[in-house]
């Protein structure tokens, strides 16, 4: 029988991988699956404890060497580069970044003045520059590994608009727009930026919507009539990371079951 007619790999195994926001939601199942593909993965979020149950359970099945745990703020420039020196430290060098920390607060344009600047200014220091943070402390060593890769989580809030968080809205469009502009500037080094807009999804940030206003919405808005689950998310991230997605770069991946075409 003759050889493979392909050559790019399918494979992450070894590559070491940064997952911010890893505690809940589609962080938590982006650092299982990346450890389920043979990863070695930096879970990054607030809280000791929340981290480290997250260490736990990947440590329990794919061993101490699997995962690692940091409780930062990544909204906190000092932490952000305390953070990336510590991985690579750790692990000996880095070739994945997924910036997936995030906040979603209610503050409309009528809000109150104190309470608007205080939700803008923490929504887009969290969902906006922090990804550019991360980028900056991590490049170096994403331009050093063998095909880095850097996924930004953002929201097909950065495609459409909801009332009532202006805050949230402006920061997934600007996340667009840094993924495209991080994309041409640092593809010449070889290391790729994509974005993913995930929509209605069963996470954290959703657990507050009652079951039964989700169910309608999700039957008149989604063409796939439910909600999404984290893991869909995450294996979009993953295909995203593959050595073999090397001719991807600045890429804006909707993942919401159909929701945007149907606006």
């Amino acid at each position: 029988m003759e050889g493979r007619l392909t050559h790019l790999s399918r494979s992450i195994a070894g590559k070491r991988a940064i997952v911010t926001g890893a505690a809940s939601g589609m962080g938590r199942a982006t650092v299982h699956l990346f450890a389920d593909e043979g990863a070695r993965v930096a879970v990054v979020d607030l809280g000791e404890d929340r981290v480290g149950s997250v260490v736990e359970e990947i440590r329990s099945v794919h061993g101490p060497a699997a995962a690692q745990g940091w409780a930062v703020d990544v909204s906190d420039g000092g932490q952000v580069a305390h953070l990336v020196a510590e991985v690579v430290e750790a692990f000996g060098g880095l070739d994945i970044l997924v910036n997936n920390a995030g906040i979603s607060r209610v503050a409309g344009a009528a809000a109150d003045d104190a309470e608007f600047d205080e939700v803008w200014a923490a929504t887009l220091a969290v969902n906006l520059t922090a990804q550019a943070r991360m980028v900056r402390a991590a490049l170096q060593y994403l331009a050093a590994a063998e095909g880095g890769r850097v996924v930004n989580i953002a929201s097909t809030e950065g495609l459409i608009a909801t009332a009532g968080i202006p805050a949230y809205t402006a920061s997934k469009h600007g996340v667009i727009g840094l993924t495209k502009s991080l994309a041409v500037e640092l593809g010449r080094s070889g290391v790729t930026v994509n974005c993913v807009c995930p929509g209605p999804i069963t996470t954290a940030m959703t657990a507050a919507i009652p079951d039964e206003v989700k169910e309608v919405y999700a039957r008149r808005r989604v063409p796939l009539r439910r909600y999404g689950d984290p893991e869909e998310v995450a294996h979009m991230t993953l295909s995203l990371v593959l050595p073999a997605a090397s001719f991807v770069n600045g890429a804006v991946v909707v993942v919401d079951g159909g929701m945007t075409i149907r606006h």
